[in-house]
């Protein structure tokens, strides 16, 4: 049951304005379900009877605007004593034309009943409305029931409902996974005949109902749900090879089952989205890169990290995903193998990794790893080697891994050497932070002083090179793996 308590005051607020004017004003879609269900909604959307120009001449132009095809107009709030400015979305009554593109409307018309206004929505639990006045609640598709079932049903036939939109489908597969509900089974068969229709939305749309999957509490029932309907072409076509691809050794499971658990494991401990992609694509170079193992392997994965990491970046560029986004889930990708064995880990290379991967996101890379191990089939990172990793991590954090630490800074060299401001300063700091990287007791000023004198008399194309030569390491190292790699498969 749903009481006036569960209800902003702002919703409130817009809901009486409305019928106050002589407008009908009802809560609709998503926040009815979401109440309904027990779940505080996270937008609110009102839908009435009067036109996008009556509603904003209750509120006023300085606390409305109306910027879309669909009539909806905004209503601000603003609290004094939180700044964050909340907008409760009024949309009038409206049906729509046909969809030629099944992505949107190619006509929509106001003025028509709530009846025919809910007839258009998607699926039944989002096709209640409800009436904050005499708290009044209108289902006339049995979205209640389908709530108490737990189960998604389109409003209607669902071809024609994913004949007008297309991305309806993902809805479906993401409501499923946000909610817990089973998607009814007429509606799945329709997914299943309809699936080639999301060749006509965009990247960008088809995205964000992926990221929605991915951020939800069960992201593996949402990708086998994609995987199963059809659809997992159109968003991430890459870990399909991963199907089948069996690994043996301590894996119990094939790549694909793998990297959807490891996803899950994250999701389960509440990380974040960058943390829940790194652990679906950490392995997914993994079926480019095996061939068959030595005398204790049954396969190996020799560069999957740095095949797996490439692979990442055109991933996400594809979906459109924010660049830092993308690069801290490809650094994670990339150096996910390096604690899997602490007894060949030095702190050397561990600092060096923490500049690679940032300070900031070490404790993910940590993490991943316990993600990874969850998704082997086994429980839970081993105890004993985890406290050797954490141990490392922070004994190496108590070393200079950045310029910044180290004890002389670019005035200290001017004053030493008389250089001016330049590139060259810059090239001698990082050429003295190679070496404290490797050994952390030559951060003492004595030594430095005298190492710098010793560096200002090189070119600076040599002073380059030392500067970057961990870069220029790495970059080594990735294209010999790579060039094995495409041997091995005679490829390239």
């Amino acid at each position: 049951m749903i009481t006036h308590t569960d209800i902003s005051k702002e919703v409130q607020h817009v809901s009486k304005t409305l019928e106050k004017g002589g407008f009908e004003a009802y809560l609709v879609g998503g926040c009815v379900r979401d109440l309904l269900i027990g779940r505080t909604p996270k937008d609110w959307d009102l839908t009435t009877d009067a036109t996008p120009e009556e509603i904003m001449s209750l509120f006023g132009e300085d606390e409305t605007f109306c910027n879309n095809d669909f009539g909806t107009v905004g209503v601000k709030f603003e609290d004094a004593e939180d700044p964050t400015l909340e907008v409760i979305e009024v949309t009038p009554y409206r049906t729509e034309g046909t969809y030629s593109d099944a992505r949107r409307p190619d006509n929509v018309a106001f003025g028509v009943s709530l009846e025919e206004d809910l007839k258009r929505r998607d699926f039944t639990v989002n096709a209640i409305a409800y009436r904050i006045e005499d708290e009044k609640l209108v289902d006339l598709f049995g979205g209640i029931e389908d709530i108490k079932k737990k189960r998604l049903k389109t409003v209607g036939n669902p071809d024609e409902r994913f004949g007008e939109d297309a991305l309806r489908m993902m809805r479906a597969v993401r409501l499923a996974a946000q909610l817990n509900f089973a998607i009814e089974s007429e509606t799945m068969t329709s997914i299943t005949k309809n699936s080639a229709l999301l060749e006509r939305i965009s990247i960008e749309r088809i995205a964000d109902e992926f990221q929605k999957i991915i951020h939800s509490d069960t992201p593996m029932q949402g990708i086998v749900f994609l995987e199963r309907l059809g659809m997992l072409n159109y968003v991430l076509p890459e870990i399909k090879d991963a199907i089948g691809c069996e690994q043996g050794g301590i894996h119990a499971f094939d790549v694909y089952e793998h990297l959807l658990r490891t996803c899950q494991a994250a999701a389960d401990k509440g990380f974040s989205l960058e943390m829940r992609y790194a652990a679906l694509l950490h392995d997914i170079g993994k079926p480019a890169t095996r061939t068959m193992g030595g005398k204790n392997k049954a396969y190996s994965f020799f560069g999957h990290e740095v095949v797996g990491a490439r692979m990442t970046r055109k991933i996400l560029k594809r979906l459109k995903m924010p660049r830092e986004f993308s690069q801290n889930v490809e650094k994670l990708v990339r150096w996910h193998m390096f604690f899997s064995d602490p007894d060949e880990i030095t702190l050397a290379a561990v600092r060096r990794t923490i500049v690679r991967i940032g300070e900031d996101h070490i404790d993910d890379l940590l993490n991943l790893r316990i993600c990874d191990r969850i998704g082997t089939g086994r429980p839970k990172e081993q105890p004993f080697r985890f406290r050797k990793y954490k141990a490392m991590v922070d004994e190496a954090l108590r070393d200079p891994i950045s310029v910044k630490m180290l004890k002389v800074d670019g005035k200290d060299i001017m004053d030493i050497t008389g250089e001016k401001p330049g590139k060259k300063l810059g090239y001698i700091l990082h050429a003295l932070l190679e070496e404290v990287l490797e050994d952390p007791t030559k951060n003492e000023e004595k030594y430095l002083e005298t190492r710098v004198l010793e560096l200002n008399t090189l070119p600076e194309t040599e002073l380059e090179k030392l500067g970057t030569a961990g870069k220029e390491k790495q970059a080594t190292e990735e294209e010999k793996a790579l060039k094995a790699i495409a041997r091995e498969h005679k490829v390239g």
